[in-house]
């Protein structure tokens, strides 16, 4: 984790990391550290591996959190997303710690994950966590992903 002004994959070409244990988040100073907001990332088209057939499993990630003293630098999340291409996880593993590594490194006031899973098997899963309850006065919209309904 570095918590710099120049971050180390910005502006650079940058290859995608081996395995989400691989991948270095940045994290540079929040701009307004004394105003209480929502920032939201949504990653419409992650994937991961199924650990038990090695095929691909399919998600629509949303993230909210209310910086803190840092906050994430949108490159280095993409690519640290885009490292589970290759990783083996259940769906709960992945969207939960996904979470967990966020919290622990930049320390939010505030971060929820909802992983949309679409079905496998015939059964879609959704994984929500969150770091705690919201910070009072915080804004939280809906995160907008419907439940899976299939043809309709």
């Amino acid at each position: 984790m570095s918590d710099t002004p120049n971050p180390q994959f910005l502006g650079k070409q940058t290859a995608l990391p081996a395995s989400p244990e691989q991948a270095q988040l940045d994290y540079v100073s929040n701009p307004r550290p004394d105003t209480l907001y929502l920032v939201r990332f949504a990653s419409p088209e992650f994937t991961s591996l199924c650990p038990v057939t090695g095929q691909p499993d399919f998600a629509h990630l949303v993230i909210d959190y209310a910086p803190g003293k840092s906050i994430v630098e949108s490159k280095s999340l993409k690519l640290f997303l885009g490292s589970f291409r290759n990783h083996a996880g259940f769906h709960e593993e992945v969207t939960v710690g996904i979470g967990q590594r966020l919290t622990a490194e930049m320390k939010p006031r505030w971060l929820r994950i909802g992983g949309y899973w679409y079905p496998r098997g015939g059964i879609p899963i959704d994984v929500f966590w969150q770091s705690g309850p919201a910070p009072e006065g915080l804004w939280v919209p809906d995160q907008g992903v419907a439940s899976y309904r299939g043809r309709g």
